[in-house]
């Protein structure tokens, strides 16, 4: 199905799809009709309109703070309060954006070679951890050190500082480990 897209060059992109906005970025957009290139987009265009159109705002509650060996995760003072209770628990699961790696060109990468190594298989990103992803949500499990105030003090974490972070959630054992039945790629067992 076609959609028309305005395209606001001069002001902020707003109301449309990934796909509109990697193949914008490359100055180009196909059409259902043919599926051939529509020319660079100065105007009002048409573009394939694959999955429905849908959108989330997130707000970071906070940002990642690596300073030397220390690494604190920086709750904002709105979120503060729900800290309340963290310090129960050894470890917690931190989503936060890879903001740093967010342009169109890498929202398009859909399969790499896992760990950057070209011995392993060309592979899905859903089907590994590649940092290229069309949402450059990241997940890492840490282990908490301390629970101060408006932050949390970790062992480490794969982010870069002031990494804006999503939500912080308990690490559960019963609920976040699984361990019968597991199955792991050959690429991941070397």
């Amino acid at each position: 199905m076609c959609k028309t897209v305005n395209w606001n060059l001069k002001g902020p992109i707003m109301d449309i799809s990934r796909r509109g906005l990697f193949l914008k970025s490359a100055g180009m957009a196909t059409c259902v009709a043919g599926g051939t290139l529509a020319g660079n987009l100065t105007k009002t265009e048409t573009v394939e309109e694959e999955e429905p159109k849908m959108f989330f705002k997130l707000y970071p509650v906070g940002r990642v703070e690596k300073k030397g060996k220390s690494v604190w995760l920086r709750i904002f003072d709105r979120y503060a309060d729900a800290l309340k209770g963290l310090d129960g628990f050894s470890h917690v699961i931190v989503l936060y954006w890879f903001d740093k790696n967010d342009t169109p060109r890498k929202r398009g990468i859909l399969r790499v070679h896992p760990q950057g190594n070209k011995k392993n298989p060309l592979t899905g990103i859903f089907a590994c951890r590649a940092p290229v992803r069309p949402n450059l949500i990241a997940l890492s499990i840490c282990k908490i050190l301390s629970v101060e105030g408006g932050a949390v003090r970790i062992d480490k974490i794969d982010a870069f500082d002031d990494s804006p972070i999503l939500d912080l959630k308990p690490y559960i054992p019963g609920i976040d480990r699984r361990t019968e039945g597991v199955q792991l790629p050959d690429w991941l067992k070397r």
